[in-house]
C-alpha cells in the first residue's frame, strides 16, 4: 500500500466519508464575564494529525482543557463518536480514549523508564491481598510497546530523568497509545526541544497516526505543523482565525496567519510611514484567502 504526502494510505475514505472520534461545534468557554473561547469547529479523524496553532493568550489550553476533561464548555457542542458529550473529569475523557501528554509530562525523573510507563496503572500478582508488582511483565510490556514504536532503549532501569526530552516525549506517546488512546492531546511536544529533538517527537507523531490514531498537535511553530499536519486551525485571541486543510493552505500562508500577517497586512500603509520599518516582506490582505471551514449543518 502506497501513501500519500500527507502520510494518509492512498485508497482510504476521506474524511468526510468518516464519523469524527473527536468534533467541536461552535464551542466556547467564559469564566464569568470573561471569553476565553468562541466560536471554535474541530474535526479529529483516525489517522489525522490536526494541528491547532496560536500565540499566547490565543486559546489553545483552554481548547486542550475542553477536550481533556478538565473544564467544560460552555456554548457549542463537544462530540464522540457523533454523540454530544460533557466531560466531568479528565478520567470520563480517558475512557472515551482520549489522552493528554503535556508540557511537564506527568514523570517523575529519578523512577526508572519502565515505572513511569505504568505510573498510576502498574500491573500486580499474587493473590489478595498479598499481592506484589509484576516487574518482570511491566519491563517486558513496555520494552515490547516502545519497540513498536520504534524508540529502542538499551536499558529501561534508566531515570527517566536521564532521557532527552525528545525521548520523553516519545515515552510518553508511547504510554498513551498502551493505554487505548484513539485520540492523542499534544501540548507543546517540541517548545523545549532543539532542532534534533524535535525532529524525533515530529517522527513519532507521524507514527502514532500510521497506527490510526487522531492526533491533536498543539504548537506555536508552523514549520513543525506543516511537516506532519493534515490540517490547521490557527486561534487568535480565542476565535478561530483559519481553518483549512494542507491542499488549501501553504506553509507561507500558514506562517503569515500564525505571525498575526493579517493584523500586519491591514496596517501596512501605515508601518510604511514610519521610519525603519521595512514592509516589502509583509503579505496583502487580498493575499491571505485561506478559509475558514463553514460550521457543520444545524450549528449556529
Amino acid at each position: 500500500m502506497t501513501t500519500d504526502d500527507l502520510g494518509t494510505p492512498n485508497g482510504t475514505p476521506t474524511p468526510a466519508d468518516r464519523v469524527p472520534i473527536v468534533e467541536l461545534r461552535g464551542a466556547g468557554k467564559s469564566y464569568g464575564n470573561i471569553r476565553a473561547l468562541h466560536g471554535v469547529d474541530l474535526a479529529v479523524h483516525p489517522g489525522r494529525v490536526a494541528c491547532v496553532l496560536g500565540d499566547n493568550g490565543a486559546g489553545k489550553s483552554t481548547l486542550i482543557k475542553i477536550i481533556s476533561g478538565l473544564h467544560q464548555h460552555t456554548e457549542g457542542e463537544l462530540l464522540v463518536d457523533g454523540r454530544p458529550v460533557r466531560f466531568s473529569t479528565p478520567r470520563e475523557a480517558l475512557d472515551r480514549g482520549i489522552a493528554t501528554v503535556y508540557q511537564d509530562l506527568a514523570t517523575v525523573p529519578l523512577m526508572p523508564v519502565w515505572r513511569n510507563f505504568f505510573l498510576g496503572s502498574e500491573m500486580t500478582k499474587g493473590p489478595w491481598p498479598v499481592r506484589r508488582l509484576d516487574i518482570a511483565r511491566m519491563k517486558k510490556t513496555a520494552d515490547d510497546e516502545l519497540r513498536n514504536m520504534g524508540i529502542v532503549l538499551d536499558d529501561l532501569e534508566q531515570p527517566i530523568g536521564t532521557l532527552s526530552g525528545g525521548q520523553r516525549q516519545c515515552v510518553a506517546i508511547a504510554r498513551a497509545v498502551y493505554f487505548g488512546a484513539r485520540v492523542l492531546i499534544l501540548d507543546e511536544p517540541t517548545a523545549a526541544l532543539g532542532v534534533k529533538q524535535s525532529g524525533v517527537v515530529l517522527k513519532y507523531i507521524a507514527a502514532a497516526r500510521e497506527r490510526g490514531l487522531g492526533v491533536i498537535f498543539i504548537t506555536h511553530n508552523p514549520h513543525h505543523a506543516y511537516m506532519v499536519g493534515d490540517h490547521f486551525s490557527v486561534l487568535r485571541l480565542g476565535t478561530l482565525e483559519l481553518s483549512a486543510d494542507r491542499t488549501q493552505v501553504g506553509l507561507e500562508e500558514l506562517t503569515n496567519h500564525m505571525a498575526g500577517g493579517a493584523e500586519l497586512a491591514a496596517l501596512k500603509h501605515e508601518l510604511a510611514q514610519v521610519g525603519g520599518v521595512d514592509v516589502q516582506g509583509l503579505p496583502e490582505e487580498k493575499d491571505l484567502r485561506a478559509p475558514v471551514a463553514a460550521p457543520p449543518e444545524g450549528n449556529s
